[in-house]
């Protein structure tokens, strides 16, 4: 890699002639230019040198890039931008790439917004590069609409790998598209990533940025971690995948198979709209917007494209996505009752259901870690029957959403979330404890519960929370219900916890969760498993 001075007059790096400006955003630019030894057009970006590159040899740095974006090249051919030369450049990095076809996406956004089936599909062409990066090991780090070619026939290619990847320097380029965690200098990761899709998707449908550059890194960072997103206006049933992309705790953010087919079947509708039924979409609110937030619903929909947004919310609703603390803040007051889901009174099992209510012992643990210890001890007794006698030091609670379960003296709901189509989320435990319950009723499910944590574990892989699953997930029958278990270790704020988190269907679609999340110093405590043993005995969803 060689170090050059550039200005108008000059070629880069004694060989690239720029031509003409084709992007401008916060730490980096694009021209069309022109290789004069090969006479070949290319495509130079010219992007602000983020600490972690700064820190390496200058040929390590030209070789990874290099050797990244050909990795990815034979992955998805014709789909990625592969670098064919690093230049440095003081404080800057120039990368050199065969000329994409069609335009930044950056380009077109400057001429208004677009409808939501094309947006879809943009949306859609990304993912495809980013699922394909994701599973050779590669975070992209640093999308931004400056780095998505679009071409007239839709085609999408991908410029940008290597210049950030998973590192924690602080993102130095376009910085409103940078997600919390980078904001924070936490570094990325995969869901990353889908942060800033679904930022760009945002502005895509609504002709301006999720969060608007505030002219500097710091004030644009602090503006990504505190302000809130309004809900998108024009996004139409592409709502709630941006809204489920923009999570701002990266284990809430739905996974990539979720948004695939949330796409997927947004474009799936727009071709079949003439020959399927149609119906009425519900009304979805962010979990983490502010109660006056503005909210889209009841537009006549076909029903592909009811599931799909319906699947983009509800599942991370039933996986409860809020390992490592997402939703740990104490002491802050509930938000208020959600509507009571209808549950039989008499619920039947389903039909790949054990005759048997045995309540399953949750993993074991497969960590070295001393904190790690088997977690049989604190699983229940078998048993066939629930009792609303609580033991000594608890208490029968019963919620207004109406489950009911025995809770520690003292504790009480810290936070409750709704959705407009009944599902919930309430963060049960007590001010100065560091342990907490969550409960989540869904009402829109898929019909295999390990499935939906293998989900969860794909997501917490790839987040920056030292996250380690403990055991295999595990199909279980609790109560008479399909359901499952997950077991983990994760990092927050400096604690490392544990989580056990067991999912079941009462019906087609509808179903709760429990997550206990714990010190894991504190797992095999005689206190710590009573708890867990107590919950797991005495928890009654709805009017079961």
């Amino acid at each position: 890699m060689v170090k050059v001075q550039v200005s108008t007059n000059e070629l880069v790096a004694g060989r690239y002639r720029l031509l003409e400006g084709v992007h401008h955003e916060e730490g980096r630019e694009g021209w069309h230019g022109q290789d004069v030894e090969s006479e070949r057009p290319v495509t130079l970006t010219r992007s602000r040198l983020p600490a972690h590159l700064r820190e390496e040899a200058e040929l390590r740095t030209a070789v990874r890039i290099t050797r990244e974006s050909e990795a990815l090249g034979l992955v998805c051919p014709g789909r990625v931008s592969v670098v064919i030369d690093v230049v440095e450049d003081k404080d800057f990095l120039w990368t050199v790439t065969a000329r994409p076809e069609g335009v930044p996406l950056s380009a077109l956004l400057g001429h208004g917004p677009v409808d939501y089936v094309r947006a879809a599909r943009i949306g859609l062409g990304v993912l495809d590069v980013l699922g394909a990066a994701h599973q050779e090991g590669i975070t992209h780090g640093d999308l931004s609409p400056g780095q998505v070619w679009v071409e007239e026939r839709g085609g999408v290619t991908v410029a940008g790998f290597g210049l950030m990847g998973a590192s924690a320097s602080p993102r130095v380029t376009a910085p409103s598209y940078a997600s919390p965690e980078q904001a924070r200098g936490e570094g990325g990761g995969p869901a990353t990533d889908l942060w800033a899709l679904g930022a760009i998707m945002y502005e895509m449908v609504e002709g301006r940025p999720a969060i608007r550059d505030r002219g500097g890194l710091e004030a644009t960072f602090r503006a990504v971690e505190r302000l809130p997103i309004r809900a998108p206006l024009s996004a139409g049933p592409l709502g709630p995948a941006i809204q489920g992309l923009l999570r701002r705790d990266p284990v809430e953010r739905v996974p990539e198979s979720v948004v695939r087919e949330a796409l997927t079947r947004i474009l799936k509708a727009e071709l079949d709209e003439d020959s399927m039924p149609t119906e009425t979409l519900p009304v979805f609110r962010d979990l983490d917007a502010p109660p006056a937030r503005r909210v889209w619903g009841k537009v006549p929909l076909s029903r592909p494209v009811l599931l799909g947004g319906a699947l983009a919310v509800t599942v991370v609703c039933f996986a409860g996505l809020t390992a490592a603390g997402g939703l740990s803040e104490r002491g802050t007051s509930a938000s208020g009752p959600a509507s009571s889901p209808k549950v039989s009174a008499t619920p039947s099992p389903t039909p790949s259901a054990s005759p048997s209510s045995t309540v399953a012992q949750p993993a074991p643990s497969t960590s070295p870690s001393p904190s790690s210890s088997s977690s049989a001890s604190a699983s229940p007794s078998p048993s066939h029957t629930l009792t609303d006698d609580p033991p000594t030091g608890f208490f029968r609670y019963t919620a207004p959403q109406g489950f009911s379960v025995a809770l520690p003296k003292g504790w009480k709901p810290v936070r409750t979330e709704s959705s407009a189509d009944g599902s919930y989320r309430v963060t049960l435990g007590a001010s100065g404890d560091p342990r907490t319950l969550v409960v989540t009723y869904s009402t829109q499910l898929t019909s295999d519960p390990v499935a939906v944590w293998r989900e969860v574990d794909t997501s917490l892989r790839g987040d920056s929370i030292a996250y380690e699953r403990l055991g295999d997930i595990r199909a279980i029958t609790y109560q008479g219900y399909k359901g499952a278990d997950m077991e983990w270790l994760s990092t927050n704020d400096g604690v490392r916890e544990r989580t056990f988190g067991r999912g079941y269907l009462i019906g087609d679609h509808e179903g709760f969760s429990l997550r206990w999340t714990t010190p894991a110093a504190d797992w095999d405590t005689a206190a710590d498993r009573a708890a867990l043993t107590t919950f797991l005995r005495t928890f009654k969803g709805g009017s079961q």
